[in-house]
């Protein structure tokens, strides 16, 4: 790690994501006492390519990567109408995540590094969901944060850019990555959490009785493998009795599937709340960030966990709570203010967990390993 120079008053950071199979830059600007601002945000998806294999493919997530970095970057500067001269550093999601995608992405960024001078920052991406709240709303530590995606789900609070403290996550998959599942075994299209979602809300969640993992334990860690061979089972059932699923069966199963979802979250968030509460924060917050955060029963269950023990609930909008490249400008802002660098040594790292002093969390998911 290189030592800090002189700090500019205004900083513009141009971040770069790759982690799974969103490619993405952004630019983002950040002037003395004003908050930050999001100059440019791109990105290219390769949802067409992984789509007839039911999941990413990591090979083809890397090859598209080291093609659409390049664009995404000259597209992102000519949004926000400069050049790598109105750059003052280089952000760079340098881990957790599929370490082909990770690799794309850091080699693109040292190589603008090496060639401008450019100060290089590797950024944790788990860190660039745990630090959106800041961009978006400018809440104040310490906050308690909620990752829900394809790829991760844990708990953290969050005390500084740098100071994370996990308190549970799952120990194998994490919620998208089991919403993506009973969407192939129920024959729905991917991404699995918009068409189970649609599917459940014509369907009756007490008809299927799901269990709700690790609800006998007093930790936040959770589990939702399970669940999923619970659904699994009581498919092959109707479909052995009847000899098929009928329209009612399906979206029954969907709405009991997420209502087990649903209650999980909130009875785990519960525990969580607790034990960030504890910490009397000045103003409690419970911020929410991947792309499950947008099932409307996830949040709905969350909202209500807040109110009734009197924090704010808080998710960022939708295109900042999936993979993006801003929320890596801006924690590559704030720990550029914290005066971290590095060289051209950095690693791209598989496996990278935000809170070192916390046990491995078990597994690695679909779209990603857990860390």
């Amino acid at each position: 790690m290189q030592r800090a120079g002189p700090m500019p008053q205004t900083l513009t950071v141009l971040g770069l994501e790759s982690s799974c199979d969103d490619t993405a830059a952004a630019v983002v600007r950040q002037m003395p006492g004003a908050g930050a601002e999001i100059l440019a945000s791109v990105g290219h998806g390769q949802a067409e390519l992984h789509g007839a294999y039911g999941g990413v493919v990591p090979e083809i997530a890397a090859r598209a990567h080291a093609e659409k970095l390049d664009v995404c970057v000259i597209q992102a500067l000519g949004d926000a109408g400069l050049d790598l001269g109105g750059i003052d550093a280089i952000a760079v999601t340098a881990g957790p995540g599929l370490i082909g995608g990770v690799i794309s992405g850091v080699m693109c960024a040292k190589g603008l590094a090496a060639a401008t001078g450019l100060p290089l920052i590797g950024v944790n991406h788990l860190a660039g969901h745990a630090l959106t709240p800041r961009l978006t709303d400018g809440i104040a530590f310490p906050y308690l944060m909620l990752l829900v995606s394809g790829g991760h789900c844990q708990y953290l609070i969050a005390d500084g850019t740098q100071d994370f403290t996990r308190l549970g996550g799952t120990i194998d998959d994490a919620p998208g990555e089991a919403f993506d599942k009973t969407a192939r075994l129920l024959g729905l299209p991917q991404p699995g959490g918009p068409s189970v979602e649609a599917e459940a809300r014509h369907g009756d969640p007490a008809r299927f009785r799901f269990p709700r993992p690790l609800l006998d334990r007093p930790d936040c860690n959770l589990s939702f493998s399970g669940l999923k061979t619970a659904l699994l089972r009581a498919r092959d059932q109707l479909v052995a009795e009847q000899g098929g699923l009928t329209r009612a069966d399906r979206a029954d199963l969907c709405a009991g599937f997420q209502q087990a979802v649903v209650e999980t979250l909130a009875a785990k968030t519960r525990r969580a709340l607790t034990l960030y509460l504890q910490q009397d924060p000045p103003e409690p917050v419970l911020a929410v960030a991947g792309g499950v955060a947008a099932n409307e029963a996830i949040r709905a269950g969350l909202e209500s966990v807040c109110a009734e023990m009197g924090a704010r609930f808080l998710a960022p909008p939708l295109s900042l709570c999936t993979d993006n490249a801003a929320m890596i400008a801006y924690a590559g802002l704030e720990l550029f203010r914290d005066g971290v660098r590095h060289g051209m040594d950095l690693p791209a790292r598989p496996r990278w967990p935000l809170d070192d002093s916390s046990p491995a969390l078990m597994g690695g998911g679909r779209k990603g390993a857990k860390a």
